[in-house]
């Protein structure tokens, strides 16, 4: 069992712009998992794998792996692996070549204990047949298996990828995805991956850890992170239609708040929740959310409002039906079976149970009535 610790880790850079800080006291622990960070371009996720590879130097704060301080040691020294989104192998050496280069340079094996050992990992890849082929020679998926089987046949304390499957199509993304999953419950390594696409996070991780420009904001295993973002950027960064968000009023109304929001001309009761487990006064200004597979457009009888239909978009398991009420712009995920057409006017019910409320300011959640999972942690800048 291989602990990876950052304790405030910071990196700025200083150039004849002024200081730029990249990554802004990041603390983090990741042991036998494989922890996720995701985040937008330029959010830090990138520079935070390579300040623990060793490949940046890290400004301010620590980073441990198994009990050593590897702050300011070699990339060498580190009992890492890296993996990049652009494979990095060696075109001039055959495929059980770069897969033995690292044990040559940086172990005492003996040719026999390398060979060895390039062919059980080689074995697990599924790729003990293309050991004497050139990399140049080989597919999309094959230059990613070596590159993943050249870095694990180190067995390595901390494995870390940059984006191994963007280069890739979807239907092999998503088989290696899988591939990845099984190999790092395997050989139950700690492993940290980086990644701008959220299904890749929500379907992999054991943990997912959100960043935001150079700051952590949530950590957390994916169904909680989804489930109760800590604020409106974890929950809108989450999700596919994104989190429908829109400006509200809170209005007391006995041991309710209704929520009210303008539409243009007018102004709806777009939800009603219960007071307890919301820190939310009357008159505060909020921003309310809700996803967009817990809208229902198709009972009038417990409808909040009426919408408009502008758009259906068939997804074959689902329908994404993109509805206006005055000048708001919603979106809803639907059965299949419920096609409105455009121009149709349909019932619109928010359930309570499925309503956030950020601060209208900070983005900061006010809705806290949900259980929390205990590995997950709030982060907050």
């Amino acid at each position: 069992m291989v602990e990876l610790v950052l304790d405030a880790v910071t990196k700025r850079y200083d150039d004849a712009q002024g200081t730029e800080t990249a990554v802004d006291d990041v603390s983090l622990s990741v042991e036998d998992e494989l922890l996720v960070l995701l985040g937008p371009s330029g959010c830090g996720k990138t520079t935070t794998l390579r300040m623990v590879a060793g490949l940046e130097t890290v400004t301010d704060g620590r980073i441990d792996i198994g009990g050593r301080d590897v702050t300011d040691r070699h990339p060498s020294d580190r009992s890492i692996a890296m993996v990049f989104q652009d494979y990095g192998l060696y075109t001039m050496m055959s495929v059980g070549e770069n897969m033995a280069y690292g044990l040559k340079h940086s172990t005492d094996l003996s040719k026999a204990e390398r060979d060895e050992r390039v062919e059980s990992m080689a074995e697990m890849f599924g790729i003990e047949d293309l050991l004497d082929r050139d990399v140049t020679d080989l597919s999309g998926g094959q230059k990613q298996r070596v590159a993943l089987g050249r870095a694990m046949v180190r067995e390595p304390d901390v494995f870390l990828l940059d984006e191994p499957l963007a280069s890739l199509d979807a239907k092999l993304r998503s088989q290696m995805r899988t591939e990845l999953q099984q190999l790092q419950e395997e050989m139950d390594i700690t492993t940290m991956y980086v990644t701008h696409d959220q299904k890749e996070a929500m379907t992999m991780a054991d943990r997912v850890a959100v960043m935001n420009d150079g700051v952590l904001r949530q950590v957390g295993p994916p169904e909680e992170v989804y489930e109760n973002p800590v604020d409106s950027f974890v929950a809108d960064f989450l999700g596919n239609p994104s989190m429908n968000q829109l400006p509200a009023t809170v209005d007391r109304q006995g041991e309710r708040y209704v929520l009210r929001t303008d539409v243009g001309d007018g102004r709806i009761a777009f939800a009603s929740i219960p007071r307890e487990g919301t820190d939310a006064a009357d008159g505060d200004r909020v921003t309310v959310g809700v996803r967009p597979e817990h809208l229902r457009l198709s009972d009038p009888e417990t409808a909040d409002f009426d919408a408009t239909v502008s758009v259906t978009e068939y997804q074959g398991s689902d329908n994404f039906v993109h509805v206006d009420v005055g000048e708001v712009e919603l979106t809803a995920v639907v059965s299949p079976s419920v096609r409105p057409e455009p121009g149709e006017t349909v019932p619109v019910t928010v359930p309570a149970s499925a309503v956030h409320v950020f601060d209208g300011e900070t983005g900061e959640s006010l809705r806290t009535s949900r259980e929390s999972d205990p590995r997950s942690k709030t982060v907050r800048s």
